[in-house]
């Protein structure tokens, strides 16, 4: 009885109202506290940066550097001279012909063009796993509400049967058969709170705080068949829109472009370059004048100028150039392949979510007549209870009907509510808009 008002004290904070929170509040949180997301992005952040390091090596580089000298001249270890001498010098390079250069700046825009749709996928997925983790709660609080529902009915036969054993109305073997009924509906019950407890810590992980209320699913829920009607039509807009695989093919491009430049390694490179140094020496001149018997510093101040193009061309590298060809090579024929396997695994997604989608449609239909059906063939159980007609594992058996078809309807519309968001998602077409018509239900 203690277990049972402390999960009656705890599913009234889950269903009440005042505080109860929706799918839009969770999402809005995942966005700013999921690890999963955050770390998402910023190895979106990162990656960006790899198209402006490409495009760097293309473009002028100044390089400037200077450096100061104490100098002593000793002689029968007696100084002779001491002064400064000073040198600067300021070098500008310009690419001319790098192909290298180029074609590593096509992969680092591909790169960085992967990184994005990578980034877009880990958006639109967000939205999937905080809809999973949100009805998976609601789920188990409905498991919990037949689990509780299924356990008074049965404890109330068994008191009933208990009492017509006393006055000799039925045999002992009734009283058993309830009380066996009632234990295992308990047994049930504690099994659905430790579900129940998981499926809230999960959730809990999600946003990193505690959730005490959620808003219930209402009973606006449509039951309708996908839209497009057709399975290729689906793929068709997986082919177009999904985001992990123009994340594969962006990567497959960026391998293609990392081939080449390896390959034009054994090209010429050409550079024109530009450098400016000065230098400056103050010398202690003991053999000039003297004033106070200090020699006075005379500056000399020398500088250079020189404008050059560098052309550089690999010869002989002990195989080095020609190893690294191959092994780009070899890198693009297995992005090639995994592209491949992206697009098979993305169309057997949306065929497989198309046909799951459409199976629970008729599901949920189904699951409708049988509590439809489980009550009409309870009502007349009870009745053929009170007259004698039915005996109590009849009454039991249709109670526990009744509950089943219950829960199985309930999770029916949340399998069909995620179903439709998985394929959405694998189509590439989810967008926040989805959860705002799914948070329109919640009550």
């Amino acid at each position: 009885m203690k277990k049972n008002s402390k999960l009656l004290f705890i599913l009234f904070f889950l269903a009440s109202d005042l505080h109860a929170e929706n799918l839009i509040d969770i999402y809005n949180e995942a966005l700013k506290n999921d690890p999963t997301y955050r770390a998402a992005e910023y190895s979106y952040f990162a990656d960006k940066e790899l198209v402006v390091q490409g495009r760097s090596a293309l473009l002028p580089s100044l390089t400037l550097s200077g450096s100061t000298n104490w100098n002593e001249y000793y002689q029968d270890k007696q100084l002779q001279q001491s002064y400064n001498s000073f040198s600067s010098t300021a070098r500008l390079s310009q690419p001319l012909f790098r192909l290298d250069s180029w074609f590593q700046y096509k992969q680092s825009k591909s790169l960085t063009n992967a990184a994005e749709a990578e980034f877009a996928y880990e958006q639109q997925n967000l939205l999937v796993r905080t809809a999973e983790l949100y009805f998976g709660v609601l789920r188990e609080i409905d498991n919990i509400n037949a689990a509780l529902s299924e356990e008074k009915a049965i404890k109330k036969q068994l008191d009933q049967a208990k009492q017509r054993y006393e006055v000799g109305l039925s045999a002992i073997t009734g009283v058993q058969e309830a009380q066996l009924a009632y234990d295992i509906s308990k047994a049930s019950r504690i099994n659905a709170e430790g579900r129940l407890l998981s499926a809230r810590e999960a959730l809990n992980a999600l946003i990193g705080r505690e959730i005490f209320s959620l808003n219930e699913l209402g009973d606006g829920l449509l039951i309708e068949d996908p839209d497009p009607k057709s399975k290729e039509e689906w793929v068709d807009l997986a082919l177009k829109n999904n985001y992990q695989l123009k994340a594969a093919y962006l990567r497959k491009n960026a391998a293609k472009n990392n081939a080449r430049s390896a390959a034009s390694n054994h090209l010429p490179k050409i550079d024109i370059v530009g450098s400016k140094s000065e230098s400056e020496t103050n010398q202690f001149n003991y053999e000039g004048f003297d004033i106070n018997g200090q020699g006075i510093p005379v500056p000399e101040v020398t500088g250079r100028r020189n404008y050059v193009i560098q052309f550089s061309m690999p010869i002989f590298q002990s195989g080095a150039v020609s190893s690294r060809r191959k092994q780009a090579y070899a890198q693009y024929e297995r992005s090639n392949e995994n592209s491949m396997f992206t697009q098979r695994r993305v169309i057997q997604e949306v065929r497989s979510g198309y046909s799951n989608v459409v199976t629970l449609v008729a599901n949920v239909t189904a699951q409708k007549q049988a509590v439809v059906s489980a009550t009409s063939a309870l009502e007349a159980t009870q009745v053929g209870y009170k007259v004698g007609t039915r005996n109590v594992v009849d009454l039991l058996q249709a109670e526990k009907n009744l509950y089943s078809a219950e829960k199985n309807l309930s999770n029916a519309k949340y399998d069909y509510i995620l179903s439709k968001l998985k394929l959405n998602l694998a189509a590439g077409i989810i967008s926040p808009g989805d959860l705002v018509n799914i948070n329109n239900l919640l009550k």
